[in-house]
């Protein structure tokens, strides 16, 4: 029997023992090839990957979502700090959502974290989303496999919060904060349903001033609504927390929430299968992306695939028929 091709994990990997040293520019060139799309890059990664994997798996993993405006980066510098305080590393995977016209905005985001992107047990990676659901960049999960590699121990993903599909975040992390803004019903009324299910921790941010008053009875809204839609693990009642990112107010609390979080599913065990079907998720999230690219670079389908979406746009054939005709050149080469 021909044994599976595939990288060996044995061989010397420079890029991988530089970052499993703790080298801060390797893990930004290892994330660099992970993102791309060159095919030299990616086998270059998947041996990377290959290589590091047993060094990964011992991070906290937060998805922290909310719409543009909540907070956000303030939210997650003061946070950042307060964990690095208490002597974790911490790594910030910050989505773009526009850079893939202009490279933009999350630059911005990056400068107004500034303090914690100076911090020496720190890192923060700009990610373009590349026009992905759920608001996170396609390779999210293997830039955190790296991050975890070179000895991060908490792993922020910060998702785009603009009104996507929040599930594919979800199914990556650990556990889903979500930031809002003090509103009240009004808020209630105009955040998806969705997106709140998936909440393990809400955080109304701005909580101080003039809005103190109107941040608590936003909490208040959220708690009963809470308690209304079905919790996502048996071994956590999700929770609502005031904050202000500004003045610090809430930060330790909304820490301590994350490690009561861990320590109740890690010792039910919620943890670890949870990681498994999250794994086994990705093995076919990529299955299918790989088979997609095959379709789309085999010349007999691509010979076929004008016709066909002619014929489907002219109600001349349906697309359950149209889509067999293409699958079938792709399978015989006819």
């Amino acid at each position: 029997m021909a044994k599976a091709s595939g990288p060996d994990p044995s061989a010397p990997n420079p890029l991988a023992e530089a970052v499993l040293g703790g080298d801060r520019r390797a893990l930004a060139r290892a994330i660099t090839r992970i993102e791309s799309t060159r095919a030299d890059h990616h086998a270059e990664a998947t041996a990377f990957l290959e290589t590091v994997l047993p060094r990964t798996g011992r991070s906290v993993r937060l998805a922290i979502s909310g719409v543009p405006g909540v907070g956000k980066s303030t939210f997650i510098e003061a946070f950042g700090l307060h964990i690095i305080g208490q002597g974790h590393r911490v790594a910030v995977l910050a989505v773009d959502p526009s850079s893939k016209r202009s490279g933009g905005s999350i630059l911005g985001d990056k400068t107004r974290m500034e303090e914690l992107a100076r911090h020496p047990d720190a890192f923060i990676r700009p990610s373009p989303t590349g026009g992905t659901l759920g608001g996170v960049a396609r390779r999210t999960r293997e830039a955190m496999l790296a991050c975890e590699a070179a000895g991060f121990d908490v792993i922020i993903v910060e998702t785009v919060g603009v009104g996507q599909s929040e599930t594919t975040v979800a199914e990556m992390v650990d556990m889903f904060l979500l930031l809002l803004h003090p509103g009240g019903g009004d808020d209630l009324q105009g955040i998806k349903r969705g997106i709140v299910e998936l909440a393990d921790l809400v955080l109304v941010n701005k909580a101080d001033g003039e809005m103190k008053q109107v941040a608590g009875r936003t909490a208040a809204d959220y708690k009963n609504a809470l308690h209304l839609l079905h919790a996502r693990s048996a071994h956590w009642q999700p929770q609502v927390k005031l904050c202000s990112a500004v003045t610090g107010e809430g930060i330790a609390e909304a820490w301590t929430t994350v490690e009561a979080y861990m320590t109740a599913l890690s010792a039910a065990g919620e943890i670890e299968a949870r990681r498994a079907e999250q794994a086994k998720s990705w093995m076919w999230n990529e299955v299918s992306d790989r088979l997609i690219a095959a379709l789309d670079a085999h010349p007999q389908a691509q010979a076929r695939r004008a016709d066909l979406e002619a014929r489907v746009r002219s109600g001349q054939m349906t697309p359950t028929a149209a889509a067999q005709a293409l699958l079938e050149s792709f399978l015989t080469g006819r």
